[in-house]
């Protein structure tokens, strides 16, 4: 080898050792309470927020159903996540997800709705019924409705129908005598759908939707997103952006702001709902 050829050898190795490294692309999950397509175009404008604010590259992710984002989730295929707060209590305990802000000035709520048009006017005539749900581990949707008709000697069939938006078209399709829901995805449904249907009960307020980061992930990153989302909802010339989402602004969050979910006593995704 000729000393030419060492020395370029050598400067390509300095190159290679000294230039910066590709930046990581960070993902940040939504568990899909619409279709895939809808998520998107409601979430995009937030993931670009928080990249061009922080500096990192940011890309929106969700999954077909919510067991397959349940089984991202828990094997850690996620960065930064958006997950119901039963999904969070469970998470944080399996797979270390740490919580960084929930949804400001709320409180989720399970709803039952039923067809505006619909004879059904109290849970009792419900007795007997196919039910419409999003997923056996969907909180407020699911777990807080059934539980609640358990809790009345209401005897009921689930049938789950993998989003929110299917259980509202379900409804509104007479499909369904009645379907589990929450507000914020009823109220930012189509109006064509929304119009044909009527809130039957509602249950009490539970902190909500976790976003909640990977525990691996650095603390620089973690104080920089939530700098970002603190910094959006105080831009009032930015609410377009949370407007899209339903969502008013972000706070910050503790662990602990779920331990009335935790005194729900769920422990695992394994545990029988139905």
């Amino acid at each position: 080898m000729s000393e030419l050829t060492k020395r370029i050898l050598i400067m390509l190795c300095l190159i290679f050792i000294t230039s910066p490294s590709i930046a990581k692309t960070l993902t940040f999950a939504v568990v899909p309470q619409q279709s895939a397509k809808k998520m998107a175009q409601k979430w995009q404008p937030l993931i670009d927020y928080l990249s061009k604010y922080t500096g990192l590259t940011i890309e929106f992710k969700t999954a077909k159903d919510i067991p397959t984002f349940e089984a991202n989730v828990s094997a850690g295929l996620y960065d930064i996540a958006y997950m119901n707060p039963y999904h969070f209590v469970v998470f944080n305990d399996s797979a270390g997800y740490r919580s960084i802000a929930h949804q400001r000035d709320k409180k989720i709520r399970g709803l039952i709705v039923v067809h505006k048009d619909s004879p059904v006017q109290s849970l009792a005539d419900l007795n007997g019924a196919e039910i419409a749900f999003p997923a056996p581990a969907a909180f407020a949707a699911t777990i807080i409705t059934s539980a609640h008709l358990r809790k009345k000697g209401i005897a009921f069939i689930p049938r789950y129908v993998k989003s929110h938006d299917s259980v509202y078209l379900s409804v509104q399709r007479n499909f369904f005598k009645a379907g589990g829901g929450i507000f914020r995805t009823l109220n930012i449904s189509p109006d064509s759908v929304k119009s044909d249907l009527r809130v039957l009960w509602e249950s009490k307020g539970y902190t909500p939707h976790a976003i909640a980061t990977h525990p691996k992930m650095a603390e620089v990153d973690r104080q920089a997103i939530l700098n970002a989302l603190i910094a959006l909802s105080n831009d009032s010339s930015k609410a377009s952006i949370l407007s899209r989402i339903g969502f008013s602004g972000f706070v910050a969050s503790s662990d602990s702001d779920w331990d009335d979910v935790r005194a729900l006593g769920i422990a695992s995704l394994s545990r029988p709902h139905l």
